[in-house]
């Protein structure tokens, strides 16, 4: 999968491409759907399939202090729309002057020019350009101004309603791996580096590889099996608890998984883990004895459910 600057010119071999455009942040059934569009149309003419996303995400930009909203990474994107069928993802940062960029100009000057697509793919409620000046009628109109050929993916339905970034994120809010995982077709994942910290999980025979949560969203805090992706390959199952740690003082905010039969290093390497049920909320317990005795109750819990 190659990465491009959408500030850049795209190499020679990459113009002409069919691009599906939109913010793409989980890459659910929908986002695959306008995807998937996209790349059966450019196979069909023998094109490249390049898909477009913004990073930082517009709301970042617009509502700096919102809370964090974010269901994949930069890279987690790349490698799912690699594993879609396309050849390269096209990067726009999202910043101040691209706000300002007028849809025209978005279309003809960005797209059309820079770009060099020959069409482009998005969700019938997609809007862009400066005071999201820009539809999809815009862009079909605009478009034929500058030799751009335009197609809109209707919404996606699962389980009656449509699929959106939105309900899975209420999903995780309220702790339904579930339902995240059907409309998502996989399991939330948080990916990170893993830190040092206090290890006082080594004392108690539960080590855990901490994660900072950066930008991602914030599911149900408590405690969930989880499984693991190592930098190799290798999956691990686990339990692990994503909050404040309310038994500690002072709070701070992890992930914390706990691999079962797992002692390995893994500082400074990039894991991922994903969410696969709630088990509970966090708590607070009086004494270590308490809170060591419900770590057993939860790996056992966790182990039983992944066994499934």
């Amino acid at each position: 999968m190659i990465r491009l600057d959408a500030h850049l010119t795209t190499p020679e071999a990459l113009r002409g491409a069919v691009i599906a455009l939109g913010n793409f942040d989980g890459f659910h059934r929908g986002h695959q759907a306008v995807v998937g569009e996209a790349v059966r149309w450019a196979r069909s003419e023998g094109r490249p399939a390049i898909v477009a996303t913004f990073d930082p995400h517009p709301v970042r930009h617009f509502h700096p202090d919102a809370p964090p909203f974010r269901l994949t990474t930069l890279d987690q994107r790349e490698e799912l729309f690699a594993a879609a069928g396309a050849d390269a993802m096209l990067v726009f940062r999202f910043d101040g002057d691209l706000a300002a960029t007028s849809a025209q100009d978005f279309v003809c000057d960005l797209l059309a020019t820079r770009a060099g697509a020959a069409a482009v793919v998005t969700g019938e409620d997609f809007t862009f350009g400066k005071a999201r000046g820009g539809t999809v009628r815009v862009l079909a109109e605009v478009g034929e101004t500058c030799g751009l050929r335009c197609r809109a993916v209707g919404p996606v339905t699962f389980e009656g309603e449509v699929v959106s970034s939105s309900r899975i994120r209420q999903a995780l809010q309220a702790g339904d791996c579930a339902t995240a995982a059907r409309l998502l077709t996989r399991p939330f994942a948080i990916r990170g580096i893993v830190q040092h910290g206090d290890k006082l999980g080594r004392t108690i025979n539960f080590p855990t590889a901490n994660l900072a949560l950066g930008t991602y969203l914030r599911p149900r805090y408590g405690i969930y099996a989880v499984r693991g992706r190592l930098p190799d390959g290798c999956m691990l199952d686990g339990a692990a608890n994503i909050g404040v740690r309310p038994t500690f003082d002072p709070p701070k905010e992890l992930l914390e998984p706990h691999f079962f039969d797992f002692a390995e290093d893994l500082y400074d390497q990039e894991i991922e883990v994903t969410f696969e049920h709630f088990l509970r909320p966090e708590a607070k317990y009086d004494t270590l004895e308490a809170l060591v005795a419900q770590i057993g109750k939860d790996c056992d819990e966790a182990r039983r459910l992944l066994a499934e």
